[in-house]
C-alpha cells in the first residue's frame, strides 16, 4: 500500500500546485498585462471615483436617464436586488408563466406612464430580464425608444440625444458576430455631460 500511497500524494500535491496556483497566476498575470482594463473589472470612473463596471448593469429609474434591461437577481434570501453580481441568474419563469406575463405587463405600463407620447411598440429587452440578470446593454431599438422621454425630461433637442445614442451603438463584432448594442452606463455618463 505504501508503494501506491506515495506516488498518489506526490501527484496530488504536484497537480494542486500546477493547476491551483501556477496556472491561475500565469493566466491572471497575462490578462493584466494584455488586457489591463478588462482584467481589473472594466471599471468606469468619474472624478476619480468608481461608479460602475461596463460589464454589470445598473438600475436607472428616473425619466432623465436611459433605462437598462430589467434584472431578476435577488439577495441570497430571495429578496429582489437588481444587478446583484453576487447572485447572478434569471427568473427561470417559462413564457407561459402568469407571473412573467404580469411582470412584463407592469414593465410596459411603467414605460408608457413615463412617456405617454411614445406610441411605438416596446422593445422586448426593456421588459424582459437577461439570463444573468446583469446585462449592461440594450438594443439600439430600446435606446431609440427612450430618446423622446430622455430629451423631454432634460430639455434637450431630441436630435442631440439621438446622435448620442448613435455614437454609443456598437456594431456587430467583425461585421458578423452578435447583435448591435448600447452600453447604458456609458451612454448615461455622456448624457450627464451634455448641456
Amino acid at each position: 500500500m505504501n508503494l501506491q500511497l506515495r506516488p498518489a500524494l506526490v501527484s496530488f500535491v504536484a497537480l494542486s500546485v500546477l493547476t491551483g496556483l501556477a496556472y491561475p497566476a500565469l493566466v491572471t498575470g497575462l490578462a493584466k498585462l494584455v488586457f489591463p482594463h478588462q482584467a481589473a473589472g472594466s471599471l468606469l470612473r468619474k472624478d476619480g471615483k468608481v461608479i460602475g463596471s461596463e460589464l454589470i448593469g445598473q438600475s436607472f429609474t428616473d425619466v432623465g436617464h436611459f433605462w437598462g434591461r430589467p434584472s431578476a437577481t435577488t439577495t441570497p434570501n430571495g429578496k429582489p436586488l437588481p444587478y446583484n453580481g453576487g447572485n447572478s441568474g434569471g427568473s427561470n419563469l417559462a413564457p407561459s408563466n402568469p407571473d412573467l406575463k404580469k411582470a412584463v405587463e407592469e414593465r410596459i405600463a411603467t414605460l408608457k406612464n413615463a412617456d405617454a407620447e411614445q406610441l411605438g411598440p416596446v422593445p422586448i429587452d426593456l421588459v424582459t430580464a437577461s439570463g444573468s440578470g446583469l446585462d449592461p446593454h440594450i438594443s439600439p431599438a430600446a435606446a431609440a425608444y427612450q430618446v423622446h422621454r430622455v430629451a423631454k425630461a432634460r430639455g434637450l433637442d431630441q436630435s442631440k440625444v439621438q446622435a448620442l445614442v448613435v455614437a454609443h451603438t456598437k456594431q456587430l463584432q467583425f461585421g458578423v458576430l452578435g447583435d448591435a448594442y448600447v452600453n447604458v452606463l456609458n451612454l448615461n455618463m455622456d448624457l450627464d455631460g451634455l448641456r
